[in-house]
């Protein structure tokens, strides 16, 4: 779903969930975190989106200072607003308060000149669903491996 450049992805974020549906989402932001998103200084890594009574807030997302703005610079860690419509929020608040699931960002890119996140409904996964990722990617990767040797003789 990510178009455009990628300014930050949250690695960890499909090792400890099952993504179920995802979302594009506007981001509102100061011209300072703009920047320096625009330099790659961003990390979703313990970040999620939490649901309140005025919108969907990105928690937990660091965005560093950008140097040149010195005293006008914004908070690394504020809560930011997505920005998403009426009746998305509303399709959200049933499915993350009915079935438990959790909002997490996946990346924050870059679209048409505008910051977005790409949001993912997810659940997480338990240790015997990691492990079982593991062995199937371990695997895969074997096979591959058997396919190239044989492809090369």
């Amino acid at each position: 779903m990510a178009q455009g450049r990628v300014l930050a992805t949250n690695r960890k974020a499909r090792y400890d969930y099952h993504i179920e549906e995802v979302f594009e989402a506007g981001i509102a932001l100061t011209g300072s975190e703009v920047k320096s998103l625009r330099e790659g200084r961003a990390n979703l890594k313990d970040s999620y989106a939490a649901l309140e009574r005025d919108g969907v807030y990105l928690l937990n997302c660091h965005v560093s200072p950008y140097a040149p703005a010195n005293r006008l610079n914004h908070d690394p860690l504020r809560p930011r607003k997505l920005l998403l419509h009426r009746h998305e929020i509303r399709g959200l608040i049933g499915k993350v308060q009915e079935k438990g699931l959790t909002l997490v960002p996946l990346s924050l890119y870059l679209k048409n000149g505008r910051v977005k996140v790409e949001l993912a409904l997810a659940r997480g996964k338990k240790q015997y669903d990691r492990r079982e990722d593991l062995k199937r990617r371990v695997q895969e990767r074997e096979v591959a491996d058997a396919l190239k040797k044989v492809q090369r003789s």
